[in-house]
């Protein structure tokens, strides 16, 4: 079979072009990657926390989905849903393997704290990373199915329809839960503050 023009490819549905990508087109691909790059960047950065990192994530889920892109089940979600997923995934397995390769410290460890190499951040960074600490240590405080579609929102990058549609919810009922869990955690930041 002939590969897709560049033109054609640009005019399929996200959906159409995943078969192409099944068969390894690469100008269906291109068009695929410069439809979906840009949200998965942002995902891993959220998740991730650093350019570097974020960017050997999205490399390596975009190689997944070159190799598996025929595997792609349209009754499971929407493209975008389906990539953003991936990312994620890879993003968390990151995160576990980061985490994995800390030193264990005991109690009178300064001379492995001297050693690691201290990140410089700059001050918004510092921020940023301060901030999402906290927001993470709220979200652990919520009910699991509060915390559930706040998650899938903010850190999968899912639209509350999609949510709805993964966890087989209604839409208000993934609006509500995620109404109550952003109030409980503004509470637990507000407390933090006082």
């Amino acid at each position: 079979m002939l590969p897709v023009r560049r033109d054609k490819a640009e005019r399929l549905a996200d959906e159409e072009l995943m078969p192409w990508i099944g068969r390894k087109d690469p100008e269906a691909f291109e068009v695929f990657y410069d439809r979906h790059g840009g949200a998965a960047f942002s995902l891993a950065y959220r998740i991730l926390g650093e350019r570097s990192a974020a960017e050997d994530c999205i490399q390596e889920a975009f190689i997944s989905i070159w190799r598996s892109g025929g595997k792609f089940d349209p009754t499971r979600g929407s493209v975008r849903s389906w990539t953003l997923s991936i990312v994620r995934n890879r993003a968390i397995d990151a995160l576990r393997s980061k985490a994995g390769k800390a030193p264990k410290l005991t109690f009178d460890d300064d001379e492995i704290l001297a050693a690691r190499p201290a990140e410089e951040r700059t001050e918004d960074e510092a921020i940023m990373h301060e901030t999402a600490t906290e927001v993470r240590g709220a979200l652990t405080k919520l009910p699991g199915e509060q915390s559930k579609v706040i998650e899938l929102a903010y850190f999968g990058g899912f639209s509350q329809s999609e949510i709805s549609r993964m966890l087989n919810l209604p839409l208000g009922t993934v609006k509500g839960r995620m109404r109550l869990g952003l109030e409980k955690i503004r509470g637990e930041l507000a407390e933090g503050l006082a």
